[in-house]
């Protein structure tokens, strides 16, 4: 199968590298230069424009940012025959689904298979694919999906995967709140709160986003959050818990977690938490 990986990001250089060192022939295209020559040093045949990469591959491997440039990519790849368009980006299972007639009158499939497990599963191969479309379609793309993925799920109908990493976007910025207050508690009674992160993986109640705490970008929260907030919205859910974390999460940055791990005070909510004196009700 001939693959072109659309948008050589970070997560879309190691997702094409990866399909590349199974036996792929993967190409490349990106609207940036360095992008596609990073893409040909790991191997990957650059292509120059969207039309070139049209015209070179089967499968088309979505690696772009938002809505807007999986519906751009599609409409570039009107002309190609028989083509099988796997949508690796977060977006609205809604742009899926407005997709989909569309797709469907040219003969072409349509997967939605965005990953969970960030840059360090793209880099490492062991991305989690959540799919959305027919099975046939998603046993289509399988192998292919396989050289990243530690799994390929297939969730349930076009739009499913995106349902399903809103789900995860959503519990993984709720830990991401939890785990700063809880450990803004520690902070403030003078324990270390990294020491008190190492502690907690060990305890029931532990989360997959403390053991990758200290790693955490906070790039996508705000967009990840609209996603899930305008799901609830659109099915008539009330989330009070999601509305405040909606809230809160905005407002925080790596840095922040950085400084409450390993800095002598942290910063949340627009106040500074030094850890209290044995004056003030401190434990020393």
């Amino acid at each position: 199968m001939r693959i072109a990986v659309i948008g050589a990001g970070e997560m879309g250089l190691a997702m094409g590298s990866h399909m590349r060192a199974k036996g792929f022939d993967v190409s490349a295209f990106d609207i940036s230069a360095e992008r596609l020559r990073q893409a040909a040093d790991q191997g990957l045949t650059p292509r120059e424009s969207l039309a070139d990469a049209a015209r070179s591959a089967e499968m088309f491997l979505l690696a772009v940012a938002t809505d807007q440039q999986v519906i751009d990519v599609c409409e570039g790849l009107a002309s190609t025959e028989g083509a099988t368009i796997v949508v690796a980006s977060t977006i609205s299972p809604e742009t899926m689904l407005a997709l989909k007639p569309r797709i469907a009158e040219r003969g072409q499939r349509l997967v939605d298979a965005p990953v969970v497990y960030g840059a360090a599963g793209a880099r490492e191969g062991t991305l989690l694919s959540l799919c959305g479309g027919t099975a046939e379609d998603v046993e289509h793309v399988r192998r292919a999906l396989a050289s990243y993925s530690r799994d390929v799920v297939h969730v349930g109908p076009l739009g499913a995967g995106q349902i399903a990493k809103s789900c995860n976007n959503l519990l993984h910025w709720i830990h991401c709140v939890a785990n700063f207050e809880t450990l803004l508690i520690a902070k403030r009674y003078g324990l270390d709160a990294q020491r008190m992160r190492e502690i907690l993986l060990a305890c029931p109640g532990t989360n997959g986003t403390l053991s990758r705490w200290d790693t955490t970008r906070f790039t996508w929260q705000e967009k990840d959050m609209d996603v899930t907030m305008d799901l609830a919205q659109k099915a008539g859910l009330m989330l009070p818990l999601s509305g405040q974390v909606d809230q809160i999460i905005k407002t925080l940055k790596a840095a922040d977690v950085k400084e409450l791990l390993y800095g002598p005070e942290a910063t949340y909510l627009g106040r500074t938490v030094r850890p209290l004196t044995a004056g003030e009700g401190g434990l020393a």
